[in-house]
């Protein structure tokens, strides 16, 4: 099953359980904001379809953005706690030893912009799987972290959701969704 095929069915199984979208989208946000997986999940495609799905359905916006900032927190901070449990070492094993540039990278964008670089980690791909371990690895206080993380997360799940959500209530991209949803045979 490729990439397509895993965005398809996804935005296909919401289609049709639109009550389950909430788990599905704290899902993906907590997917999307773990260490090191959110590189295998195409979170952003998704949660961008299914906020065009809700919007075109009239179905509520504010449960997909608490769900998704929901996810995008708890993952950060299961990654926060990951770093701050096995301490450096983590750093220099497996998984993170098969990226060791994004680890470099990383802790650079952390030593320079600090518990910024918890706020900004959200939306910069390259850092974001890899800055809350990094935090956790620096003894970062739980507290400030959280100070930068919930903000940021809930910054981040707006900004993937919204621009479908929003988009399919024009009247002028009316017909661009339609001929979206005649293509996915809805």
């Amino acid at each position: 099953m490729d990439l397509s095929n895993i965005i398809e069915a996804t935005i296909s199984f919401t289609r049709e359980h639109e009550k389950w979208a909430p788990v599905i989208v704290f899902a993906l946000g907590l997917v999307e904001s773990l260490a090191l997986l959110s590189l295998l999940v195409p979170s952003t495609i998704i949660l961008l379809g299914i906020g065009g799905l809700f919007g075109a359905s009239g179905l509520p916006f504010w449960p997909l953005l608490v769900s998704g900032g929901i996810g995008a927190c708890v993952g950060y901070t299961l990654s926060f706690w990951v770093g701050r449990y096995f301490h450096e070492p983590i750093l220099r094993n497996w998984p993170f030893s098969r990226y060791p540039a994004m680890v470099e990278r990383s802790e650079r964008f952390f030593e320079r912009y600090g518990v910024f670089s918890v706020f900004l980690g959200h939306f910069f791909g390259p850092v974001r799987a890899v800055i809350p371990v990094v935090a956790g690895v620096a003894g970062m206080s739980e507290f400030r972290f959280q100070l930068a993380n919930i903000p940021s997360g809930f910054l981040w799940a707006f900004l993937v959701i919204a621009p479908g959500y929003f988009s399919t209530q024009s009247d002028q991209m009316k017909p661009f969704w339609d001929s979206i949803k005649s293509l996915a045979g809805s």
